[in-house]
C-alpha cells in the first residue's frame, strides 16, 4: 500500500534520456509529506541505476507550487521532537545521484520545497515562481540549509533564515540560485531543452563536472586541482574519451558509450 501511495504522490516518466519527476499533490501545494518522500526516494534510485537516463528534471503539479514546504498537518500529527523521521534521506540529499537533476520550479518553493531547489544542481524557474524559508516562523529548524552559504552569498542566506521573507524569481536569478527564468506556459520546453543540451554530451564527462563543482567547493586551489584531476582520471582513461576525437576527425556526431 506505502508504495502504491508513492507512486501516486510521485510521478516518474523517462522520454529520450530524461526522467520527469513530479511531485503530485496539487491540492496540498504539493506538500512533502511520507509518500512524497518514499516515491523520491525510489525515483532517485531509479535515476541513478538507469542507464538509458542521462538527466532528471524535478518539478511539481499543477500551477500554483513546485512545492509548499513539508505537510506541516503530518508533522502535527507525529508530534515529534527532533528532525522530521518520516523525511527520509536518500540518493539526492545525500549527494549520489551522479546525473545532473534540473529543478523546474512551477511555483513556490517553501522551506522544504526551497531544500528540494537546493539539492538540485541547475534551476528553472517560472517568472511567478518564489522561493523562502519559513521554519523561523513556525518555530522549526532548517539543517538542510547549510548548504545555502555555497549557492549564494552568506549575507543574504543569513537573511532568508532570519527574517522568514520570500524572494521573487528575478531576485533568485539574480543572485545565481536560478539559471533562467521563463514565462509560466514555457517551462517544461525550457527545461527540457536544457536537459537537451545535457544528454547530447558525453556522460562520463558531464557527470565528472558535477562531482568536480560539488567536491571542491571551499578547498584551495591546489586541493581542489588534486581532487578533479582524480575525478576526471577515468574519463581520460574512458572508449568516449577516444570516440570524442575520432568522431570530430571524421566529421560525425559521436556515439558516446558511458564507458
Amino acid at each position: 500500500m506505502a508504495d502504491q501511495s508513492a507512486a501516486k504522490a510521485v510521478l516518474f516518466e523517462v522520454a529520450e534520456g530524461v526522467a520527469w519527476v513530479t511531485i503530485n499533490r496539487p491540492e496540498a501545494r504539493n506538500a512533502v509529506n511520507q509518500a512524497v518522500s518514499e516515491g523520491l526516494a525510489a525515483a532517485w534510485d531509479r535515476v541513478e541505476s538507469d542507464d538509458d537516463i542521462a538527466v532528471a528534471v524535478l518539478t511539481g503539479a499543477g500551477e500554483a507550487a513546485f512545492s509548499a514546504g513539508a505537510d506541516l498537518k503530518e508533522m502535527a500529527a507525529r508530534a515529534e521532537r527532533g528532525l522530521p523521521s518520516h523525511l527520509t534521506r536518500d540518493r539526492l540529499a545525500e549527494g549520489r545521484v551522479t546525473k545532473p537533476v534540473i529543478a523546474a520550479v512551477n511555483g513556490v518553493a517553501y522551506a522544504f520545497g526551497f531544500n528540494l531547489v537546493m539539492q538540485c544542481d541547475l534551476c528553472v524557474a517560472a517568472d511567478h515562481a518564489r522561493f523562502g524559508i519559513f521554519e523561523a516562523r513556525v518555530g522549526r529548524g532548517s539543517p538542510w540549509a547549510s548548504q545555502l552559504g555555497w549557492l549564494i552569498p552568506p549575507r543574504v542566506a543569513i537573511e532568508l533564515l532570519c527574517t522568514a521573507e520570500p524572494i521573487g524569481a528575478q531576485r533568485a536569478y539574480e543572485l545565481g540560485l536560478v539559471n533562467r527564468i521563463v514565462p509560466a506556459a514555457e517551462l517544461k520546453s525550457a527545461a527540457a531543452q536544457l536537459a537537451r543540451a545535457i544528454t547530447a554530451n558525453a556522460p562520463l564527462t558531464v557527470r565528472a563536472g558535477k562531482a568536480m563543482i560539488r567536491a571542491t567547493a571551499g578547498l584551495s586551489p591546489a586541493e581542489a586541482a588534486a581532487v578533479a584531476d582524480k575525478i576526471y582520471e577515468p574519463v581520460y582513461a574512458s572508449d568516449d574519451a577516444q570516440e570524442g576525437p575520432r568522431a570530430f576527425a571524421e566529421k560525425r556526431p559521436p556515439r558516446w558509450q558511458g564507458r
